[in-house]
């Protein structure tokens, strides 16, 4: 993206050093300018809508910016907006001006943002707090005071009020240490294991575990770590069991895995580093900590999520309001600033001290046993495979069944969300098995009614339909994997299993897509990487679906291989083999496409062989791994 004709400043940005980082935030931040209120107290940075009132989304706007300015002006940086902010909070916790942020409802957005306020108290409070008069202290008091006495949603939510009092006792104002602790005995219900937390009681594992519960509680063990010794050391403990972990979902070129809904909060994928590094655990080197942050934040600057003046859009890998949340509102995306958290630290830090590591060496395969994920990584070309095995619940939330329920995630395809409701093209079904009664209104897995990981293979029982069960086997591997499904249905079904989403253009809009079908297969390959699928047992035909325009989250379009079937009433079986290899020409996959996987029917079972190394054996009973 340019500005007035040039690039912007940010896409110049070597981010090696701290200042560096420094510069990048106020590059960030310079275009917002022109678009706060006369009032200074709300930002509106566009026209979109969200579920919360205008208001709302322009008061969300205003408060997301402090995530960075907050750490900014604690690590010694200044910036030109302390002026903006100092006015528009006189007048957004003054109840005679007229954009004063009004009284706050139960389970308010604005209960959400209150949070990086509370960041603010404690890091920057001669910016937010101090230059205000008695008059003005004490409204901003009471403004804020507020969230001690709203309920709010049983999930990351809960942490607010922990932020928004431990920002007062920072202050030296009344804090609510009780409720505080009734918050934080709830938040310790969500934890699992490994140092993973759902979003709430039977809620996902996503981003909202390390951006959001793991960020807060490394905050709150820096700040309380003499006061709460206890929690602050579990909240350190369990914060490092959860890297272990969680650093499996970065790849050497910066890039991470797009999974789970909020994806337009962007480079927050790194602020768990950033709190890990500001709360001083070294559960990997600080170099490497420094190089994830710092690659990261590389990586995303080199995507086209600017608007033309440099503001964040809504979307992902570029602007795209299709697979936004419906709370997703023009000034949502700079939650991504809680990444600059280290800028809070000195120059003298360790980490700011360290010279930049590359990601350490990682298993080819790992399990995630909370997250119910198999992460298979190819290093060599910084692909990162997620075989998900589904989850027992589910949610209202905008596009969950595509967010949380494909068969695999990739962070060099991305995954899509359908435009709509009818046909192939519409729906976008990657990595997904659709079903339709023959009106092309497809339906996918939504939730598993249950599921079991073992010896590199996800089994997974689902329910389009009370009538219709899915037995469906994933063989985990790269670039080729293997699905075998089981259909039980008592009506006439038509299915699409679809593989991964290949971009057909390049960044500059070159369309490079070469495409071909075969008996029983079907392969596209453009300058991103080749995809192909081929049906290895059962009835059907393989084809090339083009979805509409703006369903991927990566590439604004994408083709799909994809095999189709006709079922009548019955069981069924359907296997299938997914070639995924991004950055592959032609050429270089061709042979690893005619050596692909092979499914052999012998004694009502299946013999199934991947790359001639293993041979998994299925029967109507289950499947079982023998070594070649």
């Amino acid at each position: 993206m340019t500005n007035n004709g040039k690039p912007l400043p940010i896409k110049s940005n070597p981010l090696a050093t701290k200042e560096d980082m420094q510069d990048a935030l106020r590059q960030l931040c310079e275009p917002l300018v022109p678009y706060y209120s006369d009032g200074k107290a709300h930002l509106k940075l566009g026209e979109t809508g969200s579920g919360c009132t205008s208001e709302t989304a322009e008061m969300e706007g205003f408060s997301r910016v402090l995530w960075g300015l907050a750490p900014l002006a604690a690590g010694g940086g200044d910036s030109a907006l302390w002026d903006i902010y100092r006015e528009g909070i006189r007048n957004g916790t003054n109840p005679e001006h007229e954009e004063y942020w009004g009284v706050v409802n139960d389970y308010d957005q604005k209960l959400v943002e209150m949070a990086s306020f509370g960041l603010a108290m404690a890091l920057a409070p001669e910016q937010v707090f101090h230059p205000l008069c008695d008059v003005e202290k004490g409204r901003f008091f009471d403004w804020f005071n507020q969230i001690n006495e709203r309920p709010v949603y049983d999930c990351n939510w809960l942490f607010f009020l922990v932020m928004v009092n431990l920002g007062f006792k920072k202050l030296g104002l009344p804090y609510d240490r009780e409720q505080m602790n009734a918050n934080l005995d709830r938040i310790d219900e969500f934890y699992l294991s490994d140092g993973w937390y759902s979003d709430g009681i039977g809620g996902h594992c996503d981003y909202y575990g390390p951006f959001a519960i793991h960020y807060y509680g490394l905050i709150y063990a820096e700040w309380m770590g003499e006061e709460d010794p206890k929690r602050a050391a579990l909240y350190k403990e369990r914060a490092s069991l959860f890297a272990k972990d969680f650093i499996y979902w970065f790849a050497g070129d910066g890039s991470a895995l797009p999974y789970g809904r909020s994806l337009t909060y962007r480079f927050s994928q790194a602020a768990f580093w950033s709190a890990l590094a500001y709360a001083g655990v070294e559960v990997v080197p600080y170099g490497v900590m420094k190089g994830i942050v710092l690659r990261h934040l590389r990586w995303w600057f080199a995507q086209p999520i600017f608007e033309s003046d440099g503001r964040l859009s809504i979307g992902y890998a570029y602007p795209n309001l299709v697979m936004a949340e419906n709370y997703n509102a023009p000034g949502s995306p700079y939650w991504a600033f809680k990444t600059f958290l280290p800028l809070a630290l000195p120059e003298q830090h360790p980490f700011w001290q360290a010279e930049e590591l590359p990601l350490p060496e990682l298993d080819e395969r790992f399990l995630q046993p909370s997250p119910h994920l198999i992460i298979q990584r190819q290093e060599a070309s910084n692909h990162i495979v997620a075989f998900n095995a589904g989850h027992p619940s589910t949610n209202e939330h905008t596009h969950t069944a595509a967010k949380y329920e494909k068969f695999a995630y990739s962070n060099r395809f991305g995954f899509s969300v359908p435009r709509a409701e009818w046909g192939l093209a519409q729906g976008a079904y990657d990595s997904m098995l659709a079903l339709s009664e023959g009106d092309r209104i497809y339906r996918v897995k939504r939730k598993a009614e249950r599921s079991t990981i073992e010896d590199g293979v996800i089994h997974t029982v689902w329910k389009p339909w009370l009538d219709v069960e899915v037995q469906t086997w994933l063989i985990v591997g790269a670039p080729w994997h293997v699905r075998i499904h089981r259909i039980a249905s008592s009506r006439y079904l038509d299915a699409a299993d679809g593989g991964f989403a290949l971009g057909v253009e390049d960044r500059q809009g070159k369309r490079t897509l070469q495409q071909g079908k075969e008996q029983g297969g079907a392969l596209a390959v453009s300058a991103l990487g080749a995809s192909g699928i081929r049906l290895l047992f059962g009835s059907g035909q393989a084809e090339l679906v083009h979805p509409n325009a703006n369903t991927n989250v990566l590439y604004a379009r994408t083709v799909i291989p994809t095999v189709t079937a006709s079922l009548q009433p019955g069981v069924h079986w359907v296997a299938t083999g997914v070639y995924g290899n991004p950055g592959s020409e032609l050429g270089d996959c061709a042979e690893q496409w005619e050596i692909g996987p092979r499914v052999v029917c012998e004694n009502d079972s299946f013999n199934v062989y991947i790359g001639g190394e293993s041979i998994y054996k299925l029967t109507n009973v289950g499947i079982e791994r023998i070594e070649a």
